[in-house]
């Protein structure tokens, strides 16, 4: 099966700025993918090269097996969804895809319908308001229903989530859950809860550079056995010190507080680990509450491969 995305040492330099360095990734078919990075990795631009709104400096992008070009039609195989996509506010959200279909060429018998499933899919059936008076999430929903309007085989988001609130998020986000299997999800992010919860994928670019690409299973199933959980008794200063003390060992690669008070500790040797931590907390007067071994979230892989570790 031809991937739904592909690229091939995809470099893009302004001036002296190297913005992306080499990428290669492959996209898998009905797949829900996510480009994760913190801001300023060079997502968008990467996102920019394969929808054909920029050149690449050097390397190669196909998109369902056809190569593109900066400049060339997108084509109705590919939606696209910018990170601050633009509305026409006094029209309501059943105009604006009647809109966009139009400029599609889809015909009026088959316009109708697709825009009654597309109003469904983004939860604003029945809603007549006009898009000023929309919220933002709701404002994202549409967009992606905009997106969709010519049934791509590909949708393309760009931080499709940024900025929204906790329930304009979770509506987003199962919008995109729902089209598993049927159209091709790539969306750039630096949320990382939010690929962690629906993608199958993901790719993580540090600077320009991927520094990995894998199901997030895997990528899981790699780390699973460097967290440890420390929840200790006494006094706080007690524990600070103990943090203090962890961090500073080899074997510590990162340690963390949680909001419940315990100690997150990722590892590079977990024996080694098990055996010192009860002889710190023991030398400085604290009570041992648990110590255990923890499920590994999509954030620890994150942190330990960019290299941004809280030390």
């Amino acid at each position: 099966m031809t991937a739904a995305i592909e690229t091939a040492g995809v470099t893009k330099v302004y001036g002296t700025k190297r913005a992306l360095d080499g990428v290669d990734l492959t996209v898998e078919t009905g797949s829900i993918f996510g480009f994760l990075g913190p801001n300023g990795a060079g997502k968008t631009t990467m996102v920019r090269i394969v929808t054909g709104l920029a050149h690449a400096t050097a390397g190669s992008v196909r998109v369902l097996g056809t190569p593109v070009r900066a400049g060339d039609p997108i084509g109705s195989q590919l939606g696209y969804l910018p990170d601050v996509p633009g509305f026409y506010d006094w029209m309501t959200g059943a105009e604006f895809l009647y809109f966009a279909g139009r400029l599609f060429g889809i015909a009026s018998a088959a316009l109708g319908s697709r825009v009654d499933q597309l109003l469904d899919l983004a939860g604003l059936r029945g809603v007549d308001s006009k898009i000023g008076g929309y919220s933002r999430g709701m404002k994202q929903r549409l967009g992606i229903a905009q997106a969709l309007i010519s049934a791509p085989k590909v949708l393309i988001l760009d931080e499709p989530t940024s900025a929204l609130d906790p329930v304009g998020r979770k509506d987003v986000l199962e919008m995109l859950a729902a089209m598993r299997g049927r159209t091709t999800v790539f969306f750039s992010t630096h949320i990382l809860a939010d690929v962690d919860r629906i993608c199958d994928t993901v790719a993580i670019l540090d600077r320009g550079r991927l520094v990995t690409l894998a199901p997030i299973h895997e990528l899981k199933r790699r780390y699973a056995a460097s967290k440890v959980i420390i929840e200790v008794a006494g006094d706080a200063g007690g524990a600070d010190a103990l943090v203090d003390e962890i961090k500073a060992q080899p074997w510590s690669t990162a340690v963390a507080r949680g909001s419940d008070g315990t100690i997150e500790v990722t590892v590079a040797d977990m024996p080694a680990a098990q055996r010192a931590i009860p002889g710190f907390i023991a030398a400085r007067g604290l009570g041992l509450a648990r110590l255990e071994t923890g499920e590994v979230q999509l954030e620890d892989v994150f942190v330990h491969l960019v290299g941004a570790e809280q030390r």
